[in-house]
């Protein structure tokens, strides 16, 4: 990428807009991968949770939850699962993120580029949704391994929603990469901490990543948007999914509410700050 970033303070100031216009531009030649947060969805105003601390609060209305469990999805889920049953945590995962969620004019915008790969952190059908009028797209989904007896990390469907294989995954114009699963089109989750277990220990040598995701990246950069990095699971996936792609990334990020951990982790991976709200970003983009 032929963009040359001094420093955060460069991206705080007027020039930010032109750099992101150069991303934008990299975006349209399929030279760089959209990597979709909450946030994006969270724009639309949907009737599902749209933070991880949403979620958390949403399993709360449903069980008591310990000190530790409350404001942590991933400890909450893990103890509904644990004093009750995984069919608990899967019928309320489906409750929550049970309401369609229409795209928004940016997910639509992204279905109509010739995008190799699209990564989408959340659990909602939105970019499915923007993809439906397309025939050659697949979607790849992290899944759960407890207790479906199969040595599996992820599963692959096509845009009727119907299970596929990898070998023609290998052939899709697009591929969207789901890695913590998704409410369509199986209610595929990853959620409760024992989800995580084996993925974290198996992630830093990439086996639950698929291959085309990992094939796909290689020649491409990262633009994160709607994300937060505040949580060690969300860095992680962040850090491992982008691996092995080209330097440098970009994230839109909320100088207000930006940590310093997360901006030691953007710096630290290559990833540079631009201090802009989501929906001008957006407008910028889709305008470039």
């Amino acid at each position: 990428m032929n963009i040359s970033v001094a420093n955060i303070e460069t991206l705080k100031l007027a020039d930010a807009e032109a750099v992101l216009k150069d991303v934008a531009a990299e975006l349209r030649a399929d030279k760089v991968v959209p990597y979709l947060g909450p946030g994006l969805v969270a724009l639309g105003t949907p009737a599902i949770p749209v933070t991880p601390e949403d979620l958390s609060v949403f399993f709360g209305t449903k069980v008591a939850l310990p000190k530790r469990a409350k404001g942590n999805c991933w400890a909450a889920a893990q103890h509904i699962e644990s004093m009750k049953h995984r069919n608990t945590v899967s019928a309320l995962m489906a409750e929550a993120f049970g309401p369609e969620v229409a795209p928004l004019p940016f997910h639509t915008f992204l279905a109509g580029l010739p995008l190799a790969l699209i990564v989408d952190t959340w659990y909602d059908g939105a970019m499915r949704g923007a993809l439906a009028g397309r025939s050659d797209w697949g979607e790849a989904q992290g899944i759960t391994r407890a207790g479906i007896g199969e040595d599996r990390w992820y599963r692959f469907y096509d845009p009727a929603g119907a299970e596929s294989d990898r070998a023609t995954a290998e052939g899709w114009k697009t591929v969207l990469y789901k890695p913590h699963g998704s409410a369509a089109p199986a209610k595929n989750w990853l959620i409760s901490d024992a989800d995580y277990v084996e993925v974290l220990t198996e992630i830093d040598i990439q086996t639950p990543i698929p291959d085309v995701v990992k094939n796909r990246r290689t020649e491409r950069s990262f633009l994160f948007l709607g994300c937060r990095f505040h949580d060690q699971m969300l860095r992680t996936y962040a850090r491992q999914i982008s691996k092995r792609s080209r330097a440098p990334h970009f994230a839109i990020v909320d100088e207000a509410t930006l940590t310093k951990n997360e901006l030691r982790f953007l710096l630290g991976h290559a990833i540079t700050p631009i201090a802009m709200s989501l929906p001008k970003a957006l407008d910028v983009i889709m305008s470039a």
